[in-house]
């Protein structure tokens, strides 16, 4: 366990479900510089189990209660997407610190709306893009920042496997479920094509804004057979690069993640795991200059914990935002809204033109 820092962020996680379990409540007891403070959830069962387990100093099953609490200095969202923006316009309007898990939210009214009351509150408000804090894409965006020159084109993909839940079932700890647990009104996975790229679709597209800047436009296909769906779509970066992306879900292979990088002085190749090995991703950086690779080793592969320390860094010291932004939530999901429609209208979409849900 790495040593706890005097000063402690003290971080309230809304929701018990799968999300928390997995992630939020151990990464907030192993931060060097948070502590979680507070658990909520309306299910009560589910919130003395994971009391019990996790000893947070607060309980609620009252949100506003939570929020009143004048120790706590953070929210962390891990609620089902369709309340992301709710509970996070509610932690902001009571003075709270926001983390909110990705995707942002499901329509693009409802993130530029929740960008206004960001820009409103004067807190820090990140977006749970935990892939942001691989060391090994993060060896490869400094490359690209500082030593690549000018990017020419950029590959990445996403597909998951068929036998996932084989993998995570046996490295995840056992997830609790209740009868009391609130659910959005629709089910998200009735429609297994929006869930899939709400899921996937929001991480294969922040890895690609990480890298290669913003997105203006998208041209994609879709294909649908056997159960599985396939995206490939052509993508326009702002700055002139061109892109690829391969969204599918699931492929009858192992799990096949990655992505490949052209630049002016040089290329990068990665190659990423199932996020619930907590394995930084292997990565191959080419200097053209003297014609060599290396491959970073990024040992420390808890990117949620990671995550949750750089929150707290800014929030407690100033530090910069290395995260993901409300901005950069906003443009993913006008991206997969984009690339909705794309698949829809059989044409490019600009990303300034779109509306409505993804």
């Amino acid at each position: 366990m790495t040593e706890k820092e005097a000063r402690l962020l003290r971080i309230g996680v809304l929701g018990c479900g799968p999300i928390a379990q997995a992630a939020h409540f151990e990464s907030c007891t192993k931060a060097r510089n948070a502590d979680l403070y507070a658990i909520c959830d309306v299910a009560p069962d589910l919130v003395e189990r994971m009391a019990w387990t996790h000893k947070p100093q607060r309980t609620f099953c009252d949100y506003d209660a939570m929020l009143a609490d004048p120790d706590l200095g953070a929210v962390i969202i891990a609620t089902s997407d369709a309340f992301h923006v709710q509970a996070a316009q509610r932690a902001l309007e009571a003075g709270k610190h926001v983390l909110c898990e990705k995707p942002l939210g499901i329509s693009v009214e409802e993130v530029e709306g929740l960008r206004s009351v960001v820009q409103r509150a004067n807190r820090i408000f990140q977006v749970g893009h935990m892939k942001r804090f691989d060391a090994g894409l993060q060896a490869a965006k400094s490359f690209i920042d500082t030593e690549m020159g000018e990017l020419l084109a950029l590959k990445a993909w996403y597909c998951d496997s068929t036998h996932r839940y084989a993998t995570t079932d046996a490295v995840q700890p056992l997830l609790v479920k209740s009868a009391f647990a609130r659910k959005p009104t629709e089910n998200p996975k009735a429609d297994l094509r929006r869930y899939f790229m709400l899921a996937h679709g929001s991480h294969l597209v922040d890895t690609a804004r990480f890298f290669a800047g913003d997105i203006v436009e998208v041209e994609a296909r879709l294909n649908e057979r056997f159960g599985a769906h396939c995206w490939f779509v052509d993508v326009a970066f702002a700055s002139g690069v061109i892109g690829h992306l391969d969204l599918t879900v699931a492929v009858r292979m192992d799990w096949h993640e990655g992505f490949q990088i052209y630049g002016e002085h040089g290329s990068v190749v990665g190659k990423t795991y199932n996020p619930w090995y907590f394995k930084t991703s292997d990565v191959e950086i080419f200097r053209e200059s003297d014609a060599t690779s290396y491959r970073p080793l990024g040992a420390d592969g808890h990117f949620y914990r990671r995550q949750v320390e750089a929150f707290s860094d800014v929030v407690l010291h100033g530090k910069q935002m290395v995260g993901a932004s409300i901005d950069d939530g906003v443009a993913s999901v006008r991206a997969m809204a984009a690339i909705e429609r794309s698949v829809a209208t059989r044409c490019p979409v600009a990303l300034a033109d779109v509306s409505g849900p993804v």
